[in-house]
């Protein structure tokens, strides 16, 4: 799918080599960020990928500073993870990286390719919906 393509792309050209962060521990540490305080299982669940991984995944983040663990305070059995100020700084980056990214390519466009592409916005907004 071609909005999938763009994506990847756009994410490629935001990460650099000093970030040390894989795709899917980005994808990880927005959801995070998106969701606030979240179990392992729930963010396994969303990122659709099993918690082994996940528990893979956010140690590694974990161990880069870009999250931190707490005891949930009704039920000390469940741990819950936040994104520590690092982390959000990152993802503040890369997102403004792939902002002017998107944007530079956006300015090769004709005025025409321009209007349509605002045309079509309303429909990819519609598929990012929440069901």
């Amino acid at each position: 799918m071609a909005v999938a393509r763009v994506h990847r792309r756009a994410r490629t050209e935001a990460v650099t080599d000093g970030d040390d962060v894989s795709a899917s521990r980005f994808a990880a540490l927005a959801t995070i960020q998106k969701r606030g305080p979240i179990t392992l299982g729930e963010l396994a669940a969303e990122e659709q990928v099993q918690p082994p991984s996940m528990t893979r995944i956010v140690a590694r983040l974990e161990g880069q500073g870009l999250v931190e663990r707490a005891v949930d305070p009704d039920d000390r059995r469940v741990a819950r993870v936040e994104i520590t100020p690092a982390g959000a700084e990152l993802l503040a980056i890369t997102r403004t990286r792939r902002n002017a990214f998107l944007a530079q390519r956006i300015e090769r466009f004709t005025d025409d390719e321009r209007v349509a592409l605002a045309a079509a916005l309303p429909l990819l907004e519609r598929i990012l919906e929440d069901d």
